[in-house]
């Protein structure tokens, strides 16, 4: 995906420098002229904003705008023709707090977008696609190193089938850092639609939920454990239904979000 990146504020340039150096993706960094500087590669505009994001519109396969939401929307919006054509568009305030999905959230990628920008700011994505409010299952995965895409997506599979639900229902998988450019489960996940959220060592460390441990993992990679603290880490009011799950390589476990106690 081609990407346009555009701040207007200096805290905009330092959450702008993060994402450019983080992210996987052919990204390329507007800034006004006034605020040019050395510490980022950018390119440096003078014309009103409006003008500079017009010309850029149909030139780029998504957005991420650093600034508030309501100017974005205005902005974009005399560019807007329909969900199959317009670029995936999403919004992150100057801080790094919040990933908004704003346009194109499935057809044009904004959703996963997010997903993968949250993932780099070590934060959540907003999602309000209304097929996306009605998932709430939350896959946990630790794995091997090297380990093969078809065996990560084979446990998958089991590991739901143990649990009785549907595929349809998974929100997302969550993983520890230490795997967040895992290829194979990279290539699972992105063929089964399923976006990933990396949870760091030290949110596993602090996590309250109780959850499994093995002094292996401690001793490998320093925190308890990986799949079910990723899985009740990664959602929203989560209880495990389903607890590690070995197999080849990999552990799955399974939680479900807003669940009825």
């Amino acid at each position: 995906m081609n990407l346009a990146l555009i701040a207007i504020t200096g805290d905009g340039i330092n959450v702008a420098k993060r994402i450019k150096e983080n992210l996987a993706a052919e990204v390329t960094v507007f800034l006004p002229q006034k605020l040019k500087q050395t510490t980022l590669r950018a390119t440096y505009y003078s014309k009103k904003f409006g003008d500079q994001i017009a010309e850029l519109f149909s030139h780029y396969d998504g957005f991420i705008f650093i600034m508030a939401s309501g100017i974005v929307v205005r902005t974009i919006a005399p560019h807007i023709t329909d969900k199959y054509t317009d670029p995936a568009v999403v919004v992150v305030d100057d801080v790094g707090r919040y990933v908004i999905s704003i346009l194109s959230g499935h057809e044009g990628g904004a959703n996963n977008l997010a997903h993968n920008v949250a993932n780099v700011l070590h934060t959540d994505a907003v999602i309000t696609t209304g097929t996306e409010a009605k998932k709430d299952i939350i896959i946990g995965i630790g794995c091997k190193r090297g380990i093969g895409s078809n065996e990560v997506k084979e446990a998958i599979n089991n590991a739901l089938q143990n649990a009785e639900v549907s595929i349809d229902r998974v929100r997302l998988a969550g993983t520890v850092d230490l795997k967040a450019d895992e290829a194979g489960l990279l290539c699972a996940l992105d063929e089964l639609g399923i976006p990933l959220r990396v949870v760091s060592r030290s949110e596993i460390d602090t996590c309250a939920k109780d959850y499994s441990t093995s002094d292996f993992v401690i001793e490998k990679i320093g925190v308890g454990g990986v799949s079910e603290p990723a899985a009740l880490i990664s959602g929203r009011k989560t209880k495990l239904i389903l607890k590690k799950q070995k197999y080849p390589g990999i552990t799955v476990a399974i939680a479900q979000e807003n669940f009825s106690w």
